[in-house]
C-alpha cells in the first residue's frame, strides 16, 4: 500500500472512532431520557458515558500509534486509559452478572433457552474483546513498533468487530420473555450506535494492518 492511502485509512479510523465517541454520549443521554431517571436509566446512561471516555483516551493513544510515536507512561492520557478501562469491563461484567442471576432465578423462564444462552455468550465475548482491545492498546503505545503486539490487537479488534454485531443484534432484536421489546426509537438508537461500532472497529484494524504493509511507521 502506498503511504497516500495508508493515510487516507487512518484517517478514515480516526473520523469514525471520534463519531462513535459522539454516539456514546448521544446514547447515554438517550439511555437516562428513556429510562425517565430510574435506577436502571442511571446504569445504563454510566455504562455508556464511560466507554465514551474509554474510547475517547483509546482514539488519542491510537492516533499515536499511527504516527509510530511511543507514548510513555507518565503520560496523562495513557494514564487515564490503563486507570479507567479496567472500570469499565467491571461495570460491564456486573450487568452481565445481574442477567445471568435473573436467568437463573427464573425470572426469564419463558424465554428461548437457545436464546437465552447466545445473548449470555456474546455479551461475555464482547466483555472480554473490548477489555483486551483497551489493555493490548496500551501496551503497543508504550512500543508501536512491536510487531506481536500489532497482531495481537489486530486479532482482538477482529475479534471486537464480529461481537460488536452480535450486540447489536442483541439490542434490535426483541427475545420474547426477557423484558419488554424495544420500540422503533430505541431500536433505531441502539442499532445505529452497534453499526458505528462496527464501522469504527472494521476501520481501525484496517488502519493498523495497513499501516504494517506501509513499513509499521506513520511515514
Amino acid at each position: 500500500m502506498t503511504p497516500g492511502l495508508w493515510q487516507r485509512a487512518a484517517v478514515w479510523a480516526l473520523w469514525a472512532l471520534w463519531a462513535q465517541v459522539a454516539s456514546l454520549y448521544a446514547l447515554s443521554a438517550f439511555a437516562l431520557w428513556r429510562g425517565q431517571f430510574s435506577g436502571q436509566g442511571w446504569l445504563n446512561a454510566a455504562e455508556s458515558g464511560l466507554a465514551a471516555l474509554v474510547l475517547a483516551w483509546w482514539t488519542v493513544l491510537f492516533s499515536r500509534v499511527l504516527r509510530a510515536q511511543a507514548t510513555p507512561d507518565t503520560d496523562g492520557t495513557w494514564r487515564a486509559l490503563a486507570l479507567t478501562f479496567p472500570w469499565l469491563t467491571a461495570l460491564r461484567a456486573s450487568l452481565w452478572l445481574v442477567l445471568l442471576l435473573g436467568v437463573l432465578s427464573g425470572a426469564a423462564a419463558e424465554a428461548n433457552p437457545v436464546a437465552l444462552s447466545a445473548i449470555l455468550t456474546i455479551w461475555a465475548g464482547a466483555i472480554i474483546a473490548s477489555n483486551a482491545v483497551a489493555g493490548n492498546l496500551v501496551r503497543l503505545s508504550a512500543e508501536p513498533g512491536s510487531a506481536p503486539l500489532r497482531r495481537r490487537l489486530r486479532e482482538w479488534l477482529n475479534a471486537s468487530a464480529a461481537l460488536s454485531l452480535g450486540m447489536g443484534v442483541m439490542n434490535v432484536v426483541p427475545v420474547r420473555g426477557l423484558g419488554d421489546a424495544p420500540d422503533f426509537t430505541s431500536q433505531l438508537a441502539y442499532g445505529g450506535a452497534a453499526l458505528l461500532d462496527v464501522l469504527a472497529t472494521v476501520l481501525a484494524y484496517r488502519a493498523l494492518a495497513e499501516q504494517g504493509e506501509n513499513g509499521g511507521n506513520g511515514s
